[in-house]
């Protein structure tokens, strides 16, 4: 009997049996098919243990969705290097959207694609195995037409909709990265994207912070690293204020605290 309960004595006579080699055939590949369609549903099995299956399961899910620019010349380039390797390796993602707004999918978004690389997002320091990666066709220079934007907006309600992601956990490259990446850049319309209701974005009337109140706290509560402060203060500009810069003012204090205050308690 072999290691999925099923008798295995007797097989090798009837194969070698000139009148039966003809009829066994057959059902030898059915039943091979069968064994590898339930192995790939059920998924990988470990040898050290005994298999006693449940039902009570489902996919891994993302959850965080992080947005990137290509910073190359063409959709048709970037959906090339996606799929083979740049001069750093071998790079993908689940999603590319076009400038025109054409939505490609290479990744099954239950895979891990290799598009976040090192980084953290609050107590996420593996984002690849956490995240739903999405490219966007953009040199880095140039702003996203509309209907680029439109088409994203379309794919972020797909995706938190139905992978039960957070619409506030959509977030950029350099958000999880500021050491080292600084896409989508301060061109992105996250104002745009938030009143679609996707990322974080600061209310209206917050009013100005508490005596005592700390940035940097108000920027670990959100999700940033603070291990590179003049960093983490760019991503944190090219996001939320679409400017450059590297050192806080009270601007800056302001918008962190509308991010970080709790919700004020409605009046009974």
């Amino acid at each position: 009997m072999d290691s999925n309960g099923i008798s295995t004595r007797g097989l090798g006579a009837a194969l070698h049996h000139p009148r039966h080699a003809r009829w066994t055939r057959l059902p030898l590949v059915v039943l091979a098919t069968l064994l590898l369609a339930a192995c790939a549903h059920s998924g990988p099995r470990n040898p050290l243990a005994t298999w006693v299956p449940s039902k009570n399961f489902d996919e891994r899910r993302p959850v965080v969705i992080v947005l990137h620019y290509t910073e190359q010349k063409s959709v048709e380039q970037s959906l090339d290097t996606l799929r083979s390797r740049n001069s750093g390796g071998r790079v993908s993602s689940h999603y590319l959207l076009g400038k025109d707004g054409k939505i490609y999918q290479l990744v099954s978004d239950s895979r891990r694609a290799w598009h976040a690389g090192a980084g953290r997002w609050g107590a996420i320091t593996d984002v690849n195995n956490a995240s739903i990666g999405i490219e966007i066709d953009n040199d880095g220079k140039s702003p996203f037409p509309d209907a680029q934007i439109d088409s994203l907006i379309v794919l972020l309600r797909d995706l938190t909709q139905r992978l039960r992601i957070p619409p506030t956990q959509v977030i950029g490259h350099s958000d999880l990265a500021p050491t080292r990446k600084i896409d989508p850049g301060p061109l992105f319309p996250w104002k745009r994207l938030a009143d679609a209701g996707f990322g974080l974005w600061p209310a209206d009337g917050a009013g100005d912070p508490p005596p005592g109140f700390d940035p940097w706290l108000a920027l670990q509560a959100i999700g940033y690293s603070v291990d590179n402060r003049t960093d983490t203060v760019r991503a944190f500009h090219h996001r939320f204020r679409g400017s450059e810069g590297t050192e806080l003012d009270a601007e800056d204090l302001r918008i962190l605290h509308a991010l970080t205050a709790p919700a004020a308690t409605p009046p009974r």
